[in-house]
């Protein structure tokens, strides 16, 4: 195989982690969570988007959970629909607009809780932000809304074409608030999970959340793994005291990745003491999402024209980002870079395995 200048720096990351953790050369792989599905190439959280991030080497779909009128369950980022559907243009639709407040703030437009299943059924994805991803404003207006039945198909599917393990990561939105208008989200997701087959705490599935509340209550409905989302500014949240609180109620923490490693370091990277206090605490890590956009990458490995007004939305080195992580011996990396991560991810299990063989 010949070594791009990309495949050197990939290397000469994990090379400088893996030098610092000899315990990576003999950990598992980690697993690649595709949130929202390969959203680079294709609508997120559409089934096209989904089966490529299985056909490119992820081990988990990651969708957001959302309910309907009635109560049943649709994968969208949002509730809101005008931004990820062709809501708007709907003449049928137009009475249903309406502003709601949502964590503090009013949103006006189209919400799934106004809607029917059957009515969300006739709606068609669209990109949600033309601006990131130009490219898949093309493919609007030819895929459906996927419910979490559809969701769990799709894995299963996976796992039958790849004859790999397909999971899903699932994070149910403000069930707390749901629950205060009649719609049970939790009880809703661990039934239709318990009568999808998903019973048991080695099945592959994890629910997150940033709301430890949610996590607790769903740890009383299912005995599925969950994961607590941690944000930068929830820092607090990583101190021992904290992670052994976490331990009591979930197995994992995805922390973002500014928590695992130092974004004002002088040299990248430079990985914080998270992971392995996580680990001492008998919690999985899964890094927060990557993308290859300068506004989500640490300040060292953005690139382009600063000055440029299309800076922040011009693509960094997103390839070193992926290698560190992975050499920090996380657990699991989510990422819309499925194709990437499974390259990063298998060029620092070589590094590693060349480091144990020259230590003998």
């Amino acid at each position: 195989m010949t070594l791009t200048r990309r495949d050197f720096g990939l290397l000469a990351a994990a090379a400088g982690l893996a030098a610092a953790g000899p315990a990576l050369a003999d950990a598992p792989l980690a697993a690649i969570v595709a949130e929202g599905g390969a959203v680079e190439e294709r609508i997120e959280d559409t089934r096209s988007a989904l089966d490529l991030a299985i056909n490119q080497g992820c081990d988990f779909v990651q969708v957001n959970l959302v309910p309907t009128k009635e109560g049943a369950l649709v994968a969208r980022r949002s509730s809101e629909l005008s931004a990820s559907t062709d809501v708007a243009s709907r003449p049928d639709f137009a009475g249903r607009k309406t502003t709601k407040t949502i964590d503090g703030a009013d949103v006006s437009g189209w919400f799934t809780d106004d809607f029917t299943l059957a009515e969300l059924q006739t709606l068609f994805c669209r990109e949600p932000d033309p601006q990131l991803h130009p490219d898949n404003v093309k493919l609007g207006g030819k895929e459906p809304i996927l419910t979490l039945d559809d969701v769990l198909q799709i894995a299963r599917a996976g796992c039958v074409r790849t004859a790999r393990t397909i999971g899903a990561c699932l994070r149910p939105l403000r069930a707390g608030d749901y629950a205060n208008q009649g719609l049970d989200v939790l009880a809703r997701l661990a039934s239709d999970l318990r009568t999808a087959g998903y019973a048991a705490p080695a099945a592959s599935v994890w629910v997150q959340s940033s709301e430890p509340d949610t996590l607790k209550t769903f740890a009383q409905l299912s005995p599925l793994r969950r994961m607590l989302l941690i944000g930068v500014s929830d820092a607090d949240r990583t101190t021992s005291a904290s992670l052994a609180d976490i331990k009591s109620y979930a197995q994992a923490i995805s922390p973002h990745q500014d928590l695992l490693l130092d974004p004002a370091a002088a040299m990248f990277p430079a990985p914080t003491t998270l992971a392995l206090d996580a680990h001492n605490a008998g919690l999985q890590v899964f890094s927060h999402t990557v993308r290859p956009q300068n506004q989500f990458l640490p300040p060292a490995l953005r690139r382009g024209d600063k000055r440029s007004p299309s800076f922040s939305n011009q693509h960094g080195d997103s390839d070193q980002l992926l290698a560190a992580l992975f050499a920090d011996q996380v657990d699991g990396l989510s990422t819309v870079l499925i194709s990437d991560a499974a390259k990063a991810r298998r060029a620092v299990a070589d590094t590693a395995e060349q480091a144990r063989n020259k230590r003998g």
